[in-house]
């Protein structure tokens, strides 16, 4: 890359968004969006020493040594007004360890909470949603990212519903006995004969069922058992970049004909296969170097900065995440799609016009020119969620007679 190309390549990185229409800004006032995924309690903990006091969330956390995705201030700029905080834990930690850490996760979230009283207010419904939103809070939910933090105990999946979990994603990176993640070579078919009893205690309990992350006979099973609709808290289309974390168009259509919601994730290596393959080489020559390659742009390590200036990033921008939203609405309808953005949970990258969570409205911006109408976009930003909250409380509210299933993953 020459000098003027470097140049103008920092102009454009440092030039001031485009402007937000009047339109999306009122739209987003009126029907504040509810994000399927953050991690940014993963991040408190790991970049943070779990300090969550320490971290002034009403300031703008980009400026921080160890800078994040998520504030307050950039909550509201995106307009945000409800989020499924993620209480993640590595694929590796199994056994009671696993239950421990994700008890610590969940005390992370409400310490969160507590913390800033004044703008978020911690929910467990739709109703509450709804309720935290007419006074100006942000509703703050809480979502179990892998089946292995139950530690194969359906006791311990009912005791985290009465902490607050509002859904679990039943895997993550790694298959387990139970169930088959999309990125672990297979070890259930799809779901055990636990993991079917896993999927009827979720729908009984009121728990959404989250296929983000699991295989697609997972998806498939869970599709076949489940009396509720189910979200894709954090997944894009497969047609659109085709890796095994997106979802194929016939599972998105058996999700829009069952009432539930994909919700698309921002990470670009899930947006852009070109971006894929550039991140792929990149972390090639890195660990071929011994570098640390989950850092990007000026704190990078300088071989890396370098090897950046010579193979430019294919750019992914709103427009990138207008086309996984558009394909999704058109496969499974405009009642399947929702937003999952992973911030905080994507290595510091993210669509270039979206680097926090203040970069929604350029999204929306996005689809409105593309013909999206308000009554659409409301429901992309919160009432399609919404409508599976409830469509979930009123599956468990018929079943509220049932017996507890008894069932433990055998040994």
């Amino acid at each position: 890359m020459t000098l003027i190309a470097l140049l103008l390549a920092a102009q454009a990185a440092t030039a001031p968004a485009p402007a937000v229409p009047a339109r999306i800004t009122r739209l987003l006032e009126r029907t504040p969006i509810i994000d399927g995924h953050n991690d940014l309690a993963w991040e408190i903990r790991e970049r943070h020493e779990a300090k969550v006091e320490d971290v002034d969330l009403t300031k703008n956390t980009a400026a921080l040594p160890y800078p994040l995705q998520t504030d307050i201030p950039r909550l509201r700029q995106g307009g945000v007004g409800g989020q499924f905080w993620s209480v993640w834990i590595p694929a590796s930690v199994l056994g009671p360890r696993a239950v421990e850490m994700t008890l610590e996760q969940i005390d992370v979230v409400r310490r969160v909470v507590a913390a800033n009283p004044g703008t978020l207010a911690l929910v467990t419904s739709a109703a509450d949603v709804r309720r935290a939103q007419k006074t100006g809070k942000i509703a703050s939910l809480i979502g179990i990212e892998g089946g292995h933090q139950i530690d194969g105990r359906l006791s311990v999946l009912r005791q985290m519903k009465e902490l607050g979990v509002g859904y679990m994603t039943l895997t993550h990176g790694k298959s387990l006995d139970w169930a088959d993640s999309s990125t672990d070579a297979p070890r259930a078919n799809g779901l055990s004969a636990f993991g079917r009893d896993v999927v009827a205690e979720m729908n009984r309990i009121g728990m959404i069922i989250d296929v983000s992350h699991v295989a697609d006979t997972t998806m498939a099973a869970v599709l076949d058992l489940s009396k509720a609709p189910v979200i894709a808290s954090h997944s894009s289309a497969r047609a659109i970049a085709d890796v095994p974390r997106n979802i194929p168009d016939d599972l998105l259509r058996r999700i829009g004909t069952a009432g539930g919601v994909v919700m698309v994730n921002l990470y670009p290596a899930f947006l852009s296969a070109e971006w894929r393959a550039w991140d792929q080489q990149r972390t090639a020559f890195g660990k071929a170097q011994g570098l640390v390659t989950d850092v990007y742009g000026p704190k990078a390590p300088a071989p890396l900065i370098a090897w950046d200036a010579a193979h430019p990033m294919p750019r992914v921008t709103a427009a990138t995440v207008a086309d996984h939203v558009d394909h999704i609405a058109r496969i499974a309808g405009k009642g399947a799609v929702g937003i999952g953005g992973d911030y905080d949970g994507i290595g510091g990258t993210a669509p270039e016009d979206m680097g926090g969570v203040d970069g929604y409205p350029r999204l929306f911006a996005e689809l409105a020119r593309r013909g999206w109408n308000d009554a659409d976009l409301a429901n992309l930003s919160q009432g399609n969620v919404l409508r599976v909250m409830e469509r979930v409380e009123a599956v468990a509210a018929g079943q509220r007679n049932m017996r507890p299933v008894d069932a433990i993953e055998p040994e």
